[in-house]
């Protein structure tokens, strides 16, 4: 238990300091799946989605959200991002269909952008369930998780 970063002598949180760390590229990709009905599938590549075109307003809100993750995820540091894109694709499943998104951020800094890119799929992902929840409710949020990341004192990390 020693080993935690963000407490401090007096077992209270802390933010970690990163003032002596070096500025490197730093990038990190996360990727989110969504579970959806044949209708909804359907609906979506019709364009009779009423809000318009989910992943196009799932993506701008992921963007946003990755900009604004130190001021929902208390321990993070602001981050002067350099990039974040999307890519989202259908894919046929054992009943209906499943999305899945994915998105890279990018930054030079002196901590990594993990939670930046795990924040903008989680965002990403809730988007495209409110935009579509008038046509089915029964979408699930399955599996988020970081899929790779780079720089920094750690290294790479990709996942098996």
């Amino acid at each position: 238990m020693n080993n935690f970063t963000h407490w401090n002598e007096q077992g209270r949180p802390k933010m970690v300091d990163i003032s002596t760390k070096d500025v490197t590229q730093r990038t990190a990709i996360a990727h989110s799946i969504i579970t959806l009905s044949d209708e909804l599938y359907q609906a979506i590549q019709q364009g009779h989605i009423k809000k318009g075109d989910p992943t196009q307003v799932a993506q701008i809100a992921g963007i946003m959200a990755a900009k604004k993750t130190s001021d929902i995820i208390p321990m993070c540091h602001p981050i002067m991002l350099q990039g974040t894109d999307f890519q989202f694709t259908y894919q046929q499943g054992t009943s209906g269909y499943e999305l899945h998104i994915e998105a890279t951020v990018k930054c030079n800094g002196k901590t990594g952008v993990e939670m930046e890119a795990l924040t903008a799929v989680s965002v990403a992902a809730l988007t495209f369930y409110d935009m579509c929840k008038a046509v089915d409710k029964s979408m699930v949020i399955k599996e988020t998780y970081l899929v790779q990341k780079t720089g920094g004192k750690s290294g790479t990390y990709m996942r098996d």
